[in-house]
């Protein structure tokens, strides 16, 4: 007797869960690269942020760069930190 063969069905990736906090900055600890395969989205007192460098839910904060051409003296952007309830998200 022949036992029928299924073929694997191809389910999609388990998307990781969004961490505490996180950076968009590769050298930063707090940089995962798993979650950048996806979009995600960050939400500040409900209205949806596109320039978060990094956000902090626990901590209730997001770094957004200051704007112009201001850098450090390592040449990264300035970055001011704004207060309030974050939500992240996947798109």
């Amino acid at each position: 007797m022949t036992e029928p063969t299924s073929t694997p069905v191809a389910t999609p990736a388990a998307t990781p869960t969004l961490p505490d906090r996180l950076s968009v900055d590769p050298r930063s600890p707090h940089h995962v690269a798993a979650v950048f395969e996806k979009d995600v989205g960050i939400r500040l007192n409900g209205k949806e942020l596109t320039n978060v460098e990094e956000y902090c839910i626990s901590e209730r904060w997001v770094k957004v760069p200051a704007g112009g051409k201001a850098v450090d003296r390592k040449g990264q952007p300035l970055m001011i930190k704004l207060k309030g309830t974050v939500e992240a998200f996947y798109k």
